[in-house]
C-alpha cells in the first residue's frame, strides 16, 4: 500500500489506541461508534464492506474458537 513497516505499525497502533480511547471515554458501544464514523461510500465503509465480503467475522470466530479449544486441551 506504499507504507513502510514503521508507518504501517504506527498507523495501526494509533488507530487501535484512538478506538479504544473512544470506547472508554464515551461509554458507547463499538457498534454505535462505528456507525458514527462510517460515511456511506467513505474509506471506513469500503474497509467494512471488504471485511463482510471476505467473511472476516467468521475468520476471527474460528481463530478464537481454535484458541479456546486448545486452551481447554492444555488445561487438562
Amino acid at each position: 500500500l506504499g507504507l513502510s513497516e514503521k508507518q504501517a505499525t504506527d498507523l495501526a497502533v494509533q488507530t487501535l489506541y484512538g478506538a479504544g480511547k473512544m470506547l472508554k471515554d464515551t461509554g458507547e458501544s463499538a457498534a454505535t461508534l462505528r456507525e458514527k464514523v462510517t460515511s456511506k461510500g467513505g474509506t471506513t465503509f469500503a474497509a467494512l464492506d471488504s471485511f463482510r465480503k471476505d467473511e472476516l467475522e467468521k475468520i476471527v470466530f474460528n481463530a478464537m474458537k481454535a484458541a479456546a479449544d486448545r486452551s481447554r486441551e492444555l488445561g487438562k
